[in-house]
C-alpha cells in the first residue's frame, strides 16, 4: 500500500473514532498533497509525499518556536500533536553517524574538494537520501566534509 493510500485509510478511520484533532490534521496534509498534484500535475509517489510532510514538520516547528516565544502554550501544544501524528508518516530516519558516513562516501565517489562543489555535491545527496535523513543533519554533514 502506497503511503497516499495510508493516509487517506487513516483519514477514515480518525473519522470513524470521531478523533477530531487526528483527523484535521490529515485533511491538512491531503489537502498539502492535492494542492501539489493540481499545481504540478503530477502523481505524487512516496518519495513526494515524504517531502510534503517533511515541509509541513518544519512550518509546525517553527510555529512552536513561535508560539512559545510569545507566551501562547496552548497553541504550541497543538501544533506539536498535529507534529507527532505528521512524523507517523515520516520512514525511519538514518542516524547522524549513518548520514555523516553516506555524505563521505559521496564525496569521495564526486571527487568533491572544496566548498565550491557543494552545489553538486548537495544535488547528489538530495537524490538519494530524500526523505532517508534529515537535510538539516545532511547540509552540515556535506559542509564539514568539504571543509575538511
Amino acid at each position: 500500500m502506497s503511503l497516499k493510500d495510508q493516509i487517506t485509510e487513516d483519514m477514515k478511520t480518525a473519522m470513524r473514532a470521531k478523533d477530531s484533532e487526528r483527523l484535521l490534521t490529515i485533511r491538512n496534509l491531503l489537502a498539502a498533497m492535492k494542492q501539489k498534484e493540481v499545481d504540478e500535475r503530477v502523481v505524487l509517489d512516496d518519495v513526494a509525499v515524504v517531502a510534503i510532510v517533511d515541509k509541513l514538520i518544519k512550518q509546525r516547528k517553527d510555529s512552536i518556536a513561535a508560539f512559545e516565544g510569545a507566551g501562547r502554550q496552548d497553541l504550541a501544544d497543538k501544533e506539536k500533536g498535529e507534529m507527532a501524528v505528521l512524523q507517523g508518516y515520516l520512514p525511519e530516519r538514518m542516524s547522524a553517524e549513518e548520514t555523516v558516513a553516506a555524505v563521505k562516501a559521496i564525496v569521495t565517489e564526486l571527487g568533491a574538494a572544496g566548498p565550491g562543489d557543494m552545489g553538486k555535491v548537495m544535488g547528489v545527496v538530495k537524490t538519494r537520501l530524500a526523505g532517508k535523513a534529515d537535510m538539516g543533519q545532511v547540509s552540515a554533514a556535506v559542509k564539514a566534509a568539504l571543509a575538511g
